[in-house]
Parts: C-alpha cells; structure tokens; sequence
C-alpha cells in the first residue's frame, strides 16, 4: 500500500504528540555579573595632608575639558603617559572616588584596580606578592600595600619611599625626590 507524501507528513504530524512533546528550548545562559577581584585587605592611601576630601574644594564638577592646570602644584607636571589627563583617572562629580574606563566609581582604597587596566601584567604581580608590599601571615590575613604607597600616580617612576606615621600606624609614601643607594661597606683593608 502506497502514501501520498502529503499523508505521510499528516500522519507523522499526528504521530508526533504519541513520541513526546519536543525537548523544552535551551535555557539561555545567564547574564554574568562581571568578576570582582578578590578583596584585599589595603591600608589608607597616603593622601597629603589638606587635599582630602576632594569634594571640601570639588562640590561643583567643573569644567572637564583637558588643559592647563593653574593649581595643584603638587601633581604638575602630570608624568603619566602620553596625553594622560586628570579626569582619565578622578571622577568628574565625585572627586572622592576614581573611576575605570567603563566609568565605575573606585575607591581610593581599590585604586590598584585602575591601575590594572593598563599595568595587567603589574596587578597579577601585586595580587601574587611578587610586586609591591604586603605584610601580614604567610596563611593568613595580610594588608597589601597599595600602588600609590610606592609610586606617585602622577610621576610613577619608583624614586623611592618615605615612612610616616599615620594615626599611630606606620606607613610609606612615594618620595618627592629620587633617592641614592646608600654606599657600600667599606672593606677591612680600607678601613685603616
């Protein structure tokens, strides 16, 4: 016995709720939250005196295009890359948080988050503790010494680092000037 092509398709058709519904559409994934890196256990930045809060002198968000500064003696000349500008890294209405490339506020106390974005290879360094300061216990808490606490943001070649005393805790801060190796040891022979 013979079927038209037309009574096959019908009666597979019919066929088909005897077999099973069809498997449900693939759920699709989930939306993933972007990955914060784990938290690290950081010690204040070793603001100038004075200067922080920003917003004491910043409740306005001033004028964002890039120029000459008339203030901020501290920070001039900027020695951070070609073109860099204040605002690439200080967020515009909150003077008190940086801010990444995505514009996501960061707080002081996760600056090496921006830093990251452009020194990947320096972040990984710093979370392993091949690069920069932390202290604490081999298998334990430690405090992880920020970029900042070694390298001025706004003249990062390494000069150096003073230690202070802040709140009764000793810290370190980038010096202003760069420092010179102290001698050698002088050699018994030379002694005399």
């Amino acid at each position: 016995m013979r079927m038209s092509l037309a009574t096959s398709l019908a009666a597979l058709a019919l066929a088909l709720p005897a077999w099973g519904s069809p498997p449900p559409p693939a759920k699709a994934p989930e939306a993933r939250k972007p990955s914060r890196s784990a938290a690290f256990d950081t010690p204040a930045p070793p603001f100038e005196l004075g200067l922080f809060p920003c917003m004491g002198c910043h409740a306005e968000p001033g004028n964002p295009q890039k120029r000459e500064l008339g203030f901020h003696d501290e920070v001039q000349p900027l020695q951070h890359g070609e073109g860099r500008w204040c605002l690439d890294c200080h967020d515009l209405k909150n003077r008190d948080v940086l801010h990444l490339t995505s514009g996501e506020p960061v707080p002081y106390a996760e600056s090496y988050r921006l830093c990251g974005q452009c020194h990947g290879d320096k972040l990984r360094d710093w979370k392993v503790g091949v690069h920069g300061k932390r202290i604490g216990n081999w298998d334990g808490k430690k405090t992880y010494f920020l970029c900042v606490h070694c390298h001025n943001p706004h003249s990062p070649r390494f000069k150096g680092v003073d230690v202070l005393t802040v709140d009764g805790q000793l810290l370190q801060k980038p010096t202003a000037t760069p420092t010179r190796p102290e001698p050698r040891p002088r050699r018994p022979e030379e002694a005399r």
